[in-house]
């Protein structure tokens, strides 16, 4: 099958076409799943950099993000048949099981249906940011109807799905952007105040919009220097959210505000071998599909490139700038 593979860290040229076994069902409860697309998000530029995440392997084939068609089934598989369309995060951390390939096998409890209303690249493009943005706010932060929530990176992969979970759960949202372009596309999505962090006072800005009261939920998606501008845009006993290390920031202003704060990485249940996150993790899932299928949850796609430029796609990613996701097509998605 052809496949992605980086035998090495580095830039995007470690990423190599190369040919592969395809990968045989190991447990009763494997599905094979012929690919017809691949999500392609930071943690794999992240990985390709430093190296997998399972220290045990180097060679890898990356990629979380995969939809595709179910072609063999496990002896205990009751969910799935051959010819089912699923969508899955799984894989991708490291050694060979990972989806810029043509073939993946994964275990049915990570799978769900496809949602009928999303093309393979659509399905392809979510599972990832929803289960980040749905456990951020829903799991850390236990969002609730009437709050006042700002989602950092509003147009981005994970903060474009952000902004509609938090206007799904009630919440009045409020995003930063760069510019006109993206703030536009975040009130399309249920945003109603956008900032432009670019030229605008975050605080102002914040202290404009809540009369002064600060928010009672911040979702941070961009790094440590957003993380502790936040801490000052904050509600007392407000939720503060981050999708990446904080690094050293002073706590004192967070402590005085009697802040709960609160740490997401949706690769936890792989990184830990956890059967009952990673099922609940599915149902995620499965509840994003029915919001698809309803036609309240969209998921935007930049660009797609077929599998052998995932070095391009890498490159475009790293650019930044971009509004929601980009997406590897394989050669099945031709025919």
């Amino acid at each position: 099958m052809q496949a992605i593979q980086m035998r090495q860290p580095g830039g995007p040229e470690v990423l190599t076409e190369t040919d592969l076994p395809v990968p045989e069902l190991r447990s009763p409860t494997d599905m094979l799943v012929q690919l017809h697309a691949a999500g392609v998000n930071p943690v794999d530029t992240k990985i390709r950099t430093k190296g997998p995440m399972l220290p045990e392997t180097l060679t890898a084939v990356l990629g979380c993000d995969g939809a595709g068609v179910v072609e063999a089934v496990g002896e205990a598989v009751t969910r799935f048949k051959p010819g089912d369309a699923v969508w899955y995060c799984h894989g991708g951390l490291g050694g060979p099981q990972g989806n810029y390939a043509e073939y993946a096998v994964v275990d049915e409890a990570v799978a769900q249906p496809k949602p009928v209303s999303l093309r393979f690249v659509e399905a392809a493009a979510a599972p990832l940011v929803l289960i980040t943005a749905w456990e951020a706010l829903y799991d850390r932060a236990r969002i609730e109807a009437d709050q006042t929530v700002l989602i950092h990176g509003g147009a981005g992969g994970v903060g474009h799905v952000a902004i509609q979970l938090a206007h799904l759960a009630g919440a009045r949202v409020a995003a930063t952007v760069s510019d006109a372009d993206k703030a536009e596309f975040a009130h399309g999505l249920g945003a109603e105040f956008t900032i432009d962090y670019r030229n605008e006072d975050l605080v102002g800005a914040v202290a404009d919009w809540t009369g002064g009261r600060g928010v009672d939920l911040c979702f941070d998606t961009v790094g440590p220097e957003v993380f502790a501008r936040s801490i000052e845009v904050m509600a007392v006993y407000g939720d503060l959210v981050t999708i990446l290390d904080p690094g050293a920031v002073s706590l004192k202003e967070a402590r005085n505000r009697n802040l709960r704060i609160s740490l997401e990485l949706m690769l936890t249940p792989q990184l830990k071998h956890l059967p009952e996150a990673l099922a609940h993790q599915g149902e995620i899932l499965r509840r994003c599909g029915e919001l698809f299928d309803a036609g309240q949850l969209r998921i935007a796609v930049a660009d797609t490139y077929p599998l052998a430029r995932a070095a391009d796609a890498h490159r475009r990613l790293e650019a930044g700038g971009m509004q929601g996701k980009l997406v590897l097509t394989t050669p099945t998605a031709a025919r």
